[in-house]
């Protein structure tokens, strides 16, 4: 437990009823918004001069919220912690947040692939709604306001900034995790959550582009693939396989399959990439042997631009082979061939490291899940507290997933908090 000094200078502030929110971001301000009123007091502390900093930039500030289609289909989207999710989704699903939203007179639209962003494709009207809603409640957003240190205090606790001593009966920690920390997420909450006996999981960026060891296609940087697959070797074993868009980059690769699997992946790590689309690397072992072995006289580099191959990929893979460029596939020496056929269906990357929290678009790792339930999100362990949003162990695929986790727990929290029964 923390014990920090009753010094004169702070002003302690005993509300023992009060709800205190640490976090300005989404998860803490909707979870404020929710939480507020008949009598109850919220009072949100953020560090920053303004809240929601990192909302301010999703999507490339156009707030990509959620995704479209049926609820169910989320649960599969945050590797192996979609069950603990399943009340919090299934009580505040992707439908109950958009219509959130348009009550209130900003209107979200769907894209062909499934992303929700707002109509007017601005993050700033996102926040302006959930600031507007927590003003209408009277919550008090203390910015420029750092929470130092909590400590427990009975049934409550205390809560120090650099200002005050705040006594409160409910908190709620909603500090996001530690990626891209300019904006604000620096991974303080899992110092308080620490403090109070609550469990941290080691945590890593996630969601986040990898850098391959002697890269041979930095000068094909922008090159994309679709729907294809991707398996994570280590130890010369198969640990992970995903399916989606691949985007080379002059380092490395990127794009949503990459994004959504680096969770898993370690440095070290051997990603073998398959580069036809929707297809398992044996059956394009066979359907590229077979283009090459009836090509005749046709040169190696039409047959695999006919299989809808990138022409400059394909003039690099046929470099790497030691191919010569107008080489016919009739004239291929088998040892050539072979390279071309595994350079397309298994082509080797071995992982230097994974970018950083500054690149990372989520945190893998945080507050453990075994520690608080999921169908409050509650502490198991400390009466009183709640933790929800990135600050828990959570990360979910690109595509709006991560946001609307954060809106389900904070609205499954502020339903526990208040006493409500739960929607679903």
């Amino acid at each position: 437990m923390l014990m920090f000094p009753r010094e004169a200078r702070y002003k302690v502030i005993a509300v023992n009823d009060a709800i205190v929110i640490i976090g300005g971001g989404p998860a803490g301000l909707f979870c404020a918004l929710q939480a507020a009123g008949k009598g109850r007091a919220v009072v949100l502390f953020e560090k920053k001069p303004a809240p929601a900093r990192k909302l301010l930039v999703a999507g490339s500030g156009q707030c990509n919220i959620t995704h479209d289609g049926e609820i169910a289909g989320f649960f599969s989207r945050y590797g192996d912690h979609g069950a603990f999710l399943r009340p919090a989704l299934l009580n505040f699903t992707n439908r109950d947040l958009i219509a959130f939203f348009a009550d209130r007179g900003l209107l979200m639209q769907a894209e062909p692939g499934g992303k929700v962003f707002p109509e007017t494709r601005r993050s700033a009207d996102v926040l302006a709604v959930l600031l507007a809603e927590c003003s209408a409640r009277g919550v008090a957003i203390r910015c420029n306001e750092p929470v130092l240190a909590v400590e427990r205090d009975g049934d409550g606790f205390l809560i120090r900034t650099g200002k005050a001593v705040v006594r409160a009966g409910v908190l709620v920690i909603a500090t996001g995790g530690a990626s891209y920390p300019a904006t604000g997420s620096t991974g303080d909450g899992y110092a308080f959550a620490r403090a109070l006996g609550q469990p941290v999981t080691e945590v890593a960026p996630a969601l986040t582009p990898v850098y391959v060891e002697d890269y041979p296609f930095t000068d094909l940087a922008g090159i994309s693939f679709e729907n294809i697959t991707i398996a994570v070797y280590r130890g010369g074993r198969v640990v992970r396989r995903h399916t989606g868009d691949v985007l080379l980059t002059h380092t490395g690769l990127s794009g949503p399959g990459i994004l959504d699997l680096s969770r898993f992946i370690l440095p070290g790590d051997v990603l073998r990439v398959t580069f036809l689309d929707g297809a398992n690397a044996e059956a394009v072992r066979k359907r590229v042997a077979g283009a090459v072995m009836e090509g005749g006289a046709r040169q190696a580099k039409t047959a695999l631009c006919d299989l809808a191959l990138p022409e400059r990929f394909v003039r690099r893979l046929l470099d790497l082979a030691g191919v010569p460029a107008g080489a016919t596939c009739a004239h291929l020496q088998k040892k050539a061939r072979d390279a071309l056929v595994a350079s397309v269906a298994e082509f080797p990357f071995t992982v230097a490291r994974l970018g950083g929290f500054s690149l990372a678009m989520a945190t893998r790792g945080g507050v453990a899940l075994d520690g608080i339930d999921h169908k409050t999100m509650a502490s198991r362990i400390v009466q009183n507290l709640y933790c929800i949003g990135e600050v828990l162990d959570i990360d979910g695929d690109t595509g709006g997933y991560n946001l609307q986790a954060t809106f389900s727990t904070a609205a499954l929290a502020a339903r526990d908090i208040t006493g409500l029964p739960t929607s679903r």
